[in-house]
């Protein structure tokens, strides 16, 4: 993989940078690091421009992102209900009240998290699922993918820049933050999933003694 990359960078340049951004938004184990920090280190050996790169990579990074946005519209909670309503949502123990209380959280909360999941991997393509199917204001959708996707580009594409020949090297300190911060989610899942059933128990209890 990391080959191609290199061989479309240095054929393409901004637009292999480009169309490779954008279908590592849509496909998230496509490494945005080898890309970013390779496009960085292009900037200094070729008459590829910094800004221009960045560019090129924060609009791939947004295409990618209203791609899925759109996905998560087309499959919104009106069909997300429908679906918990039938075995599914049995075996899940979800019910149609579920989904419109994490819709709300989202309406709510939620927003600001579209640009916050721009810095973290794998999650920061897949928040604009759930953005869509909230059907989140494509304005101040784009306001915080746009940011988040520029620092996060941005901070890469510097660093390819300025460690010139040994960007590769910085691949594995990149992968180490990687494996943190899965790990660190898969972790904050679980604690979510029981809050998440406790909060509905003691919500239930209410109800009942009401």
């Amino acid at each position: 993989m990391q080959i191609f990359i290199e061989s479309m960078v240095e054929k393409f340049g901004y637009l292999a940078v480009f169309a490779l951004i954008a279908i590592e938004n849509i496909f998230p184990p496509i490494p945005s690091e080898v890309i970013l920090l390779l496009g960085g280190f292009m900037t200094t050996s070729t008459n590829l421009n910094i800004i221009l790169m960045i560019i090129a990579a924060t609009l791939g990074s947004l295409v990618g992102a209203i791609v899925l946005y759109y996905i998560g519209k087309i499959f919104n909670k009106d069909r997300l209900k429908r679906i918990v309503s039938g075995k599914l949502g049995k075996i899940l123990r979800l019910k149609e009240k579920d989904i419109d209380m994490a819709d709300e959280w989202f309406d709510n909360k939620g927003n600001i998290t579209v640009f916050f999941c721009r810095f973290i991997p794998i999650v920061r393509s897949l928040i604009s699922i759930p953005a869509g199917m909230s059907e989140m204001p494509m304005i101040k959708f784009l306001i915080y993918t746009i940011a988040g996707s520029a620092i996060w580009n941005t901070v890469l594409i510097v660093i390819g820049n300025r460690v010139g020949d040994n960007w590769e090297s910085i691949l594995d300190i990149f992968d180490k933050y990687s494996h943190i911060v899965l790990i660190i989610l898969i972790i904050l899942f679980v604690l979510f999933i029981v809050w998440f059933y406790k909060f509905r128990k003691s919500n239930k209890k209410k109800t009942q003694a009401e």
